[in-house]
């Protein structure tokens, strides 16, 4: 399996066919020398933003485009590096742009997302209290049966979105139905993305065989531990998953894990500032 992956010079929100994967930033919530792990998918005349960070505006002004640009989102779970920039572009699209983004999203984590982060800065108004809709149209996926965990699925145009629980956090849950609610994507039924989550194997596993997965965009932490990933729990997979993984939200000190990656045969470290390029 090849991966087409060149550096963005000027992103662009529609494409003349296949489906373009733009890496934003491939860092950790901590990391200062690299963007925060939002991907941009791009496909015909469509385009979904997962993930909106602290810093995904100046991550996308880098490549060309604006937040106002984004008319559709998906978001993940709810920490700072994933939902950083969402009042910034709720609040443009309502007093500035006065154009309103839509978001997939389950009515449950709906609920977490505007009681938890979002209402705060948000709510009261010249007109009175304002509640989610009135800042984002809202695109409900449809769930899924036969899967070991909860999914759902939708489209954005032609591109096909499966939306499924992780385990991330905290640290001692035993499961993902014992974690705060976090998902992870699969696009058009060829590209995972883990987005945030703790050594789930079984998740691989499932998605892998049912799918034959071409990439997996894969959690990367260097050290073993905590809510996330550890590169050597990676290292221990499968081969044949091992070489499919594109190594994703990692620390500032990556360059220090590049013999251990190699030894394990990942597929590469995820570039940040590139386009991957799936025909």
């Amino acid at each position: 399996m090849k991966i087409s992956a060149y550096p963005i010079t000027e992103a662009k929100l529609s494409n003349a066919g296949g489906l373009d994967l733009l890496l934003l930033g491939c860092g950790s919530a901590f990391a200062s020398t690299l963007n925060q792990t939002n991907i941009l998918l791009v496909k015909d005349n469509h385009h979904l933003l997962i993930d909106c960070g602290t810093r995904c505006a100046t991550a996308l002004q880098q490549v060309g485009l604006s937040l106002s640009d984004i008319q559709m989102f998906l978001i993940t779970h709810s920490h700072a590096d994933h939902i950083g920039g969402l009042e910034q572009a709720q609040l443009t699209g309502r007093y500035i742009s006065k154009n309103k983004p839509s978001m997939i999203i389950t009515p449950q984590y709906q609920d977490i997302l505007w009681d938890q982060s979002l209402r705060g800065g948000v709510e009261q108004s010249e007109v009175g209290r304002l509640t989610f809709s009135d800042f984002w149209n809202v695109i409900r996926p449809n769930p899924l049966t036969g899967f070991n965990r909860d999914c759902w699925q939708t489209s954005v145009g032609s591109i096909d979105i499966k939306m499924f629980r992780t385990k991330h956090f905290p640290d001692q849950a035993k499961s993902w139905q014992d974690s705060a609610w976090s998902c992870g994507t699969l696009i058009d039924d060829r590209i995972l993305f883990t987005s945030d989550t703790r050594f789930d194997p079984e998740l691989l596993e499932e998605f892998d065989s049912s799918f034959n997965l071409e990439v997996i965009f894969h959690d990367c932490q260097l050290f073993t531990g905590g809510v996330h990933t550890g590169i050597e729990e990676l290292a221990g997979l499968p081969k044949d998953l091992r070489q499919k993984i594109v190594l994703v939200h990692y620390g500032d000190n990556w360059r220090d894990f590049t013999s251990l990656a190699t030894k394990a045969k990942f597929h590469s470290w995820g570039q940040q500032g590139y386009t991957y390029q799936f025909n």
